[in-house]
């Protein structure tokens, strides 16, 4: 007697009879004499009480085949070879008209998923193969019958499925001190601790590029300035020993001589020691410089994931306030300012600024010198983001400020806006940890379903129902890629395991990962909050405050539900403000094929980013604010929030400031600017004119609208995807005014 079923991909189940009486009974509706009950269920108990206790699905569908062929109907055993015949050519057939886009080079929406991707390169090529054939392997025999459900019916997405069966995790911050102190192998020979600038430089780019081929998600460093500083002070000693030996004298009680700051200055007028000192202090400065701007240089031309991708990186700074760490902030900055290349913006790292009060906001504190350089930079550069440290939900109560490691209590972020701090399981901290998967709800298709109830309450009320049947099956779909994510064994991920995660020192190559992972978090992502109440009440929560109340309620319940997930299954769940970008038009063509174009629903080419107001909708930046505000408390997974700026921001540092203190007066988490920047694609030149046709340096044509995709740079809007295409047609300028 069948009791156990072995599916493809080795997973054992529980048999299920009823499994094979539908597919029978499919089988025999295709034929004139139709269904015939009684034969279906004597060939089900049959095959049941007859097969092995464990058989595997191939050998299941043999039997089927068998018996329908010694049943008098043997004309529904033709129909049931004949379909899954059919199965398998439709699947070879769907894979060659894709696998031929793909070595055409075509523009479509397969090919530019990912705008931070070359599809069009060989290693991109690859890779593109790779990941649309593991897609249906992964629906096929790693999906549960409800998410597979809920996947084709356009209620669920899951993120980065063509890594689910590699049971990688998504993004981890580095704890780059462990890496520059004690070195670290990746599997192939060894990198030793880092002694100057240059190479600790170096040692960070390593870092960023080896983890990224172990993941697939974004890299990041939460607290780059302090980090780096030591290396600062080691690199001015070099520089004095270099001068002990030209002068032969000794000034070692100058190696740890304390210092305001590493500023440039003239020699002319300085005498002895302080000449030694000033002279050193400006080959460390130089040496600084050269460092931060090779560490840019790397991170937009080293490649990872075979070759077809550059690092999808962020680095975290401005609170440290020793002299080291301000001259790595400043050089930093500098060298950001300056550009790449022939001056072009710098596509990564993300670069993204710690503000917080006492420490890097305030005109009296001690890194706000720095903070004006930041907007600045920001003003023609688009990063520094800003992190508000002093969002309420951004604090710690392990904070100090004498502390020398308080940036382990400070948050830090990545990529998009991924966010990790609270912890269960261990201590409040986004050092060491990262996201290990998430999927993301599509609230507009659980709206349109309940759009033809009359009454509002019961509207409302069978959308909540609908929405708490989806969570359950996220939740559960997220559980079950976690405990198959469990068993990877640490030298699967031979840097992650060994000298990033937190806890894996206790990992030996052979164990699992499983008694570590839980320190990462399992994200509940949702798209399309706008249109969702465009279809529940008929406006978004931008132009409407009985909306923003019904949005606030949603997302709330999502956080509350996922606190209780949290419990129910002891991980870390929690609510993220997906960052849609192949996702955004996906969900959207589905739903207009159902529903119809609806106006303000499915009448564009994309849903709207998670809790944004649409990009379309005119406002004041100061209204945005309020209205996005609330919902970052709630979506501590990742959260951003966006203004966009008119005319040359680059004269205007000003400006930024502002944004700054609005996300400082609303208890916003994550914020950036976007303003005009348009780049020459021939020689990189750039300006923030309205229009640009032709460069003023080459006079070149091919030129191209540097902007923000979701949270990151996009060298060129020609990897994007038709529907983000259509958002970045459709966004307006935000108003100083304190009008909406």
């Amino acid at each position: 007697m069948i009791q156990t079923v072995i599916k493809r991909d080795g997973r054992i189940v529980g048999f299920n009879e009823e499994k094979i009486a539908t597919a029978i009974r499919k089988a025999m509706l295709h034929t004139d004499k139709g269904e015939d009950m009684q034969l279906i269920h004597q060939i089900t108990d049959r095959i049941s009480f007859r097969g092995a206790s464990q058989m595997t699905v191939e050998e299941i569908q043999d039997m089927v085949e068998l018996e329908l062929m010694k049943s008098s109907r043997k004309e529904v055993a033709q129909k049931y070879i004949a379909y899954r015949n059919q199965r398998s050519i439709a699947r070879k057939a769907k894979t060659r008209d894709m696998f031929l886009e793909i070595i055409n080079i075509k523009s479509n929406d397969v090919t530019r998923e990912n705008a931070n991707m070359n599809a069009d390169t060989p290693a991109g090529m690859m890779m593109k193969f790779a990941s649309e054939t593991t897609k249906p392997f992964v629906d096929d025999y790693l999906l549960s019958e409800k998410v597979l459900e809920a996947v084709k019916n356009n209620y669920l997405h899951i993120h980065d499925k063509d890594y689910y069966p590699t049971k990688s995790l998504t993004c981890v911050q580095h704890p780059l001190d462990r890496i520059l102190t004690h070195g670290f192998s990746a599997g192939h020979g060894e990198s030793r601790p880092a002694k100057r600038i240059e190479t600790a430089s170096i040692l960070g780019c390593i870092s960023l590029e080896t983890a990224q081929n172990e993941m697939h998600g974004g890299q990041a460093i939460p607290a780059f300035d302090f980090y780096l500083a030591p290396y600062v002070r080691y690199s001015l000693i070099e520089e004095i020993k270099t001068l002990e030996k030209l002068n032969a004298a000794d000034y070692s009680h100058l190696y740890e001589r304390k210092l305001d700051d590493y500023l440039t200055r003239s020699l002319e007028g300085l005498q002895g020691e302080e000449r030694i000192l000033q002279h050193a202090v400006n080959q460390t400065v130089a040496r600084v410089h050269q460092a931060m701007e090779a560490f840019i240089h790397n991170m937009n031309t080293i490649h990872s994931r075979g070759g077809n991708q550059v690092v999808f990186s962020s680095i975290n700074y401005g609170t440290d306030t020793s002299a080291e760490g301000r001259c790595i902030i400043r050089e930093l900055l500098n060298s950001t300012y300056q550009g790449v290349g022939n001056g072009e913006t710098a596509i990564f790292p993300i670069q993204i600024w710690k503000k917080k009060r006492g420490v890097s906001y305030l005109p009296e504190d001690r890194n706000y010198d720095l903070y004006q350089l930041a907007c600045k930079v920001t003003a023609r550069r688009f990063f520094p983001n800003f992190l508000n440290l002093d969002a309420t939900f951004n604090q710690s109560e392990e904070w100090k400020a004498d502390d020398p490691k308080r940036y382990l209590h400070e948050v830090a972020t990545m990529g998009c806006r991924t966010r990790v701090f609270e912890n269960r399981f261990g201590p409040k901290i986004s050092v060491g940890r990262g996201n290990l998967s998430f999927s993301t709800l599509n609230l507009v298709r659980l709206a349109l379903e309940c759009r033809d109830i009359t009454n509002r309450e019961e509207r409302v009320a069978r959308f909540f129902a609908k929405l708490d049947a989806l969570l359950e099956v996220a939740a559960r779909q997220l559980h079950e890629r976690m405990e198959f994510q469990k068993t990877a064994f640490a030298k699967q991920f031979p840097l992650l395991m060994s000298s990033l995660w937190l806890g894996c020192e206790q990992l030996k190559p052979d164990d699992t990962i499983a008694p570590v992972i839980n320190q990462g978090t399992l994200g509940i992502g949702f798209i399309g909050l706008a249109e969702c109440l465009v279809a529940l009440v008929g406006k978004h929560h931008g132009e409407s405050e009985e909306a923003q109340a019904l949005g606030l309620k949603i997302i709330t319940y999502m956080r509350d539900r996922a606190n209780q997930f949290s419990e129910q299954y002891q991980h870390n769940y929690s609510v993220l403000a997906t960052p849609a970008e192949g996702l955004a038009g996906k969900f959207t063509g589905k739903d207009r094929q159902t529903f119809g174009s609806l106006p303000g629903i499915t009448d564009r080419d994309y849903y709207t980013n998670s809790n944004h107001v649409p990009v379309y909708y005119k406002c004041s930046a100061r209204h945005k604010a309020e209205v996005e505000a609330p919902y970052h408390d709630l979506t501590r997974g990742g959260h951003i929030f966006y203004v966009e700026m008119d005319g040359d921001a680059t004269h205007n540092p000003e400006a930024i400031m502002r944004v700054v203190d609005m996300m400082d007066r609303y208890n916003i988490g994550y914020g950036s600017v976007n303003h005009t920047r348009n780049r020459c694609l021939a020689c990189g030149y750039e300006n923030a004119a309205a229009t640009l046709e032709r460069c003023p340096r080459c006079g070149s044509t091919h030129i191209d609208l540097l902007q923000r995709i979701t949270g990151y740079l996009v060298g060129t809007t020609d990897r994007w995807n038709k529907a983000k295409l259509a958002e970045l047609n459709d966004r307006v300028i935000h108003s100083n005014s304190d009008k909406a």
